[in-house]
């Protein structure tokens, strides 16, 4: 939390004057933070986050696209190893989360994370200054997560990595990136883009149960259907080396609706709102 956030006026319980000193640092740990301290919080990570050098962001952005491969991998496993069933679906989905408890977990940077984090600052104190560190991050981090997820599907269409079983799931799994038409890929990406961001706001008061909130966020996203512009381009880029789907179909029927919906769903729906609950406080 930055210094022009000051803790008592953030605590509630430092207003308590009937308490003593233990009774109100006791009271502080059972409160829930404030939306404002959330914002702060969330706030500095964004201003260490334009700072980093392009290197480290894109370093970064491939563990991410690589890690967040393993979104696809696991329910592609799940779904040899269970039953012809109506209800497969849903224990399949929690092999969605795993990628993402491993690039949240382990810091690296996804590009759907960063339409909350690194625009607070912006909307902060706006400039042109901190809009072009802004798209900076976005591109680097947009364009190594989407090499990577690349990378990933290639190993898995033409290495011998997985068996035939497995590598006709992963396609099973991937088919429903593409059977959307534009519209409906844009709606189900502003939903996904919003959750994601969602999840990076609670992130700060989850404590020990960020896990949890990483796993609960994303399946919701899995058992939905919805559109992730990472998670996908490991799936559709997939589709694209076993030849069944064209470079046209990847950036057309996938790519430009779900980018565009997850940067509204992130940065309207999340960055913008909490913002602008939290902006009166920050002012005062």
């Amino acid at each position: 939390m930055t210094a022009d956030a000051p803790e008592n006026r953030l605590s509630p319980a430092s207003e308590v004057g009937d308490l003593n000193e233990e009774e109100v640092e006791a009271v502080d740990k059972q409160s829930r933070p404030s939306a404002a301290l959330i914002h702060e919080t969330i706030r500095a990570e964004g201003e260490r986050e334009l700072e980093r050098s392009a290197f480290a962001l894109m370093m970064s952005g491939l563990a991410a696209g690589l890690s967040i491969g393993f979104s696809v991998v696991v329910p592609a496993v799940l779904m040899t190893a269970l039953p012809d069933a109506p209800w497969e679906h849903l224990l399949t989905a929690l092999g969605y989360t795993i990628g993402f408890l491993i690039v949240v977990l382990g810091r690296q940077q996804l590009f759907t994370e960063n339409t909350l984090t690194p625009v607070l600052p912006l909307l902060h104190e706006p400039s042109w200054h901190r809009l072009r560190l802004v798209l900076r991050l976005w591109g680097i981090v947009l364009a190594s997560n989407i090499v990577a997820t690349w990378i990933f599907s290639a190993v898995l269409a033409h290495t011998p990595l997985f068996d035939a079983e497995i590598k006709a799931a992963i396609a099973e799994f991937s088919r429903s990136t593409m059977q959307s038409p534009f519209g409906a890929m844009f709606l189900k990406a502003v939903l996904a883009g919003w959750l994601i961001a969602l999840m990076v706001w609670l992130m700060p008061a989850s404590g020990d149960s960020k896990p949890f909130v990483i796993i609960i966020v994303t399946y919701v996203v899995a058992v939905a259907h919805l559109a992730h512009i990472i998670a996908g381009s490991v799936e559709a880029s997939y589709l694209v080396h076993i030849g069944e789907a064209t470079m046209s179909d990847y950036a057309f029927r996938f790519f430009v609706p779900t980018l565009l919906g997850n940067t509204l769903g992130g940065v309207l729906l999340v960055a913008c709102f909490n913002f602008g609950q939290v902006a009166p406080e920050l002012q005062n």
